[in-house]
This record gives structure tokens, C-alpha cells and sequence, in this order.
């Protein structure tokens, strides 16, 4: 019994805390590698480096998990991002211009919501859509330039809150709230139970396109936000920024244990795919190799990523229809 039940114990450990194992691995394999990988310099480098996709990661996790996705987190970013510096040289004020950039991301994610819940248009092809609207929309409003000389508005990307960058206050901020989200809020519960098993959920009189709606919107206000980081970081309000992001951001939030089928993550297992992300991007760079080679290599982890995902989950249903098998079984008689 009790050999059953440390086992039973290690397998529970392991699948909460394996991430960080990895995470703790990969530190200290990458400092072998590079003395000079886990120098301060370095490792707030690299946190300042990840913090907008960190952003996009924590808001694509609320969205999986939900049964969800944004494949136009990149582009509303761009949009965001330059509609917010725009308004910053018209006004010159950064709370105004700030806001702005908030808006804009979730006006997008609400048209994403209602695409997705009023037209039963698949996420997939809903935010395939808003990701070639939005990227036009910011090469429109530009004309495809760049709007430089954008003043204070660095300080979003480029300040400092101490001896912390503030891009990284903010991922931490971010963090911390979508940790509150899922683990302490109904609302976080509905998507847990809505990415699991929608039809049990909607029998359960969970509201399935009000919290889908909610979840995009919540995301709307992370992606306004990247954009903003994004841009300041930067020091230009480029149309064509954040290409490529939304992939990034659902690799970490997949490394990080989300399940690409719904119904399971958690935020501090996406900072930790997105600090893995990280980690293997400076170390490449440190390594010198080759920009094309680590793409090969990026594009590998997202397959791994999400075929170790199904294989999990169809372990996940073989144990559960086993454990009902063997509970449905009549108890033998005593002799």
C-alpha cells in the first residue's frame, strides 16, 4: 500500500513540477555551455527579452485552455502598438496614449469573440482572418513607414523601476494576474470546465459564448499591451512588428503544459516554457548558430511539444476509462 501510494505521489509530482525540472536543467546545462550565460547582465536580457511574448503566452493560455486560440496576437500588436505611438505624438500624453493601445487590442479580440461565438466560425479561422485585417489595418494607417521620434514613450520599453526593466514588471504583473484568473475566479474555473468538455459545461448552466467572449477580450487587453512594450522596446512604431509572435507565444504556453486539446494549464507553467524558450534562443545566439538552423529547431520543439500533448491526453483517457472499467467490475464474493 505504501509502495502504491509513493508512486502514486511521484506521478503527481512529476506531472506538476517536471517543467521546472526542465527549466532547472537547462540552466545548468546552458551555463556549461557559456560561463557567461548566467551572468546578470544575461539573465535580465534574456527576461527583457521574452517579456512581450511572455505577455501573448499568458493570454494564449487563458484562450487553449478555454478550447480556444489567437493566431492574430502578432498583428493586433502591431496595430496596437502604432496607433498607440501615433496617439502619443498627437497628444503627447503617455496614459492617453497607453490606454489607446489597450483598447485597440481588445476591440480586435471582441470582434474575434463575436466571430467565434455569434457565427460559430472556428478560432482558427476567425483569428486567421483578424490576423491579415489587423496587419492591414497598421500597413494602411502607416502606409507601410515606420513613425520614429517617439519621445518618452520609450520608457515603457526601455525604463527601469528600480534596477528591473519595466517590460518585466509588467510580464510579472501579467503573470501574477492570469494566476489569479485560473486559480481563484469562477471565471477561471468556466474555462477550465469549457475547454474540458463543452457539453458538460453548458449542462452545468456555464454561459459557453459569454465566456469565451470574456476570454478573448482579456486577451485583447495582454496583446494591446505587448504592443506597447513592443514598440517602445524598439523605439519605433513599425506596421510590421510582431510577425511570427503568435507561434511563439503558443509554444511556450504548450512547453508550459497547456494542452492544445483544452481544459489544462497553468501560468507559472507558461512563464516556465517561456523562460525554456528563452533560454534556448541566448544560448544558440552565444553559441553562434546559424539564424536559419535555429529556426529548423524552433519549428522541432513546437512538433514535440504538441505531439508529447496528444500522447499525454490519450494516456490521460486510457487511465480514466480504466479506472471506470475497473470501478464497474462487481466486487468478488468473500468466502
Amino acid at each position: 500500500m505504501t509502495a502504491v501510494m509513493s508512486r502514486e505521489t511521484w506521478q503527481k509530482l512529476k506531472t506538476r513540477y517536471s517543467i521546472y525540472m526542465v527549466v532547472i536543467v537547462m540552466i545548468i546545462v546552458c551555463n556549461a555551455l557559456n560561463p557567461n550565460f548566467l551572468s546578470t547582465r544575461n539573465i535580465s536580457n534574456i527576461a527583457a527579452q521574452i517579456s512581450v511574448t511572455t505577455i501573448l503566452a499568458f493570454g494564449e493560455t487563458l484562450l487553449v485552455i478555454c478550447g480556444l486560440l489567437d493566431l492574430s496576437c502578432g498583428s493586433v500588436l502591431a496595430l496596437a502598438g502604432v496607433l498607440s505611438v501615433y496617439i502619443f505624438k498627437e497628444t503627447g500624453s503617455m496614459a492617453v496614449a497607453f490606454g489607446a493601445g489597450l483598447f485597440f487590442g481588445v476591440v480586435c479580440n471582441y470582434v474575434n469573440g463575436i466571430l467565434v461565438r455569434y457565427f460559430s466560425i472556428p478560432a482558427f479561422i476567425a483569428t486567421l482572418a483578424m490576423m491579415t485585417m489587423a496587419r492591414g489595418g497598421a500597413l494602411l494607417f502607416t502606409r507601410g513607414q515606420n513613425i520614429y521620434q517617439i519621445g518618452d514613450y520609450v520608457w515603457f520599453g526601455q525604463g527601469q523601476i528600480g534596477f528591473i526593466p519595466v517590460p518585466v514588471v509588467f510580464m510579472v504583473i501579467i503573470g501574477i494576474v492570469t494566476w489569479y484568473i485560473l486559480g481563484h475566479t469562477r471565471f477561471g474555473r468556466s474555462l477550465y470546465a469549457v475547454g474540458g468538455n463543452e457539453e458538460a459545461a453548458r449542462a452545468s448552466g456555464i454561459n459557453i459564448g459569454r465566456i469565451k467572449i470574456q476570454a478573448y477580450l482579456i486577451n485583447g487587453a495582454f496583446v494591446g499591451l505587448a504592443g506597447i512594450l513592443l514598440m517602445s522596446r524598439t523605439n519605433v512604431g513599425a506596421p510590421n512588428a510582431g510577425q511570427g509572435y503568435e507561434f511563439e507565444a503558443l509554444t511556450a504556453a504548450i512547453i508550459g503544459g497547456t494542452s492544445f486539446s483544452g481544459g489544462l494549464g497553468t501560468a507559472g507553467g507558461t512563464l516556465a516554457g517561456a523562460f525554456i524558450v528563452g533560454f534556448l534562443n541566448n544560448i544558440m545566439n552565444l553559441l553562434g548558430v546559424d539564424s536559419y538552423l535555429q529556426q529548423v529547431i524552433k519549428g522541432a520543439i513546437i512538433a514535440l511539444a504538441v505531439g508529447y500533448d496528444m500522447w499525454a491526453k490519450v494516456n490521460r483517457t486510457k487511465k480514466s476509462l480504466g479506472a471506470v472499467e475497473l470501478s464497474s467490475k462487481p466486487k468478488e464474493a468473500k468466502s
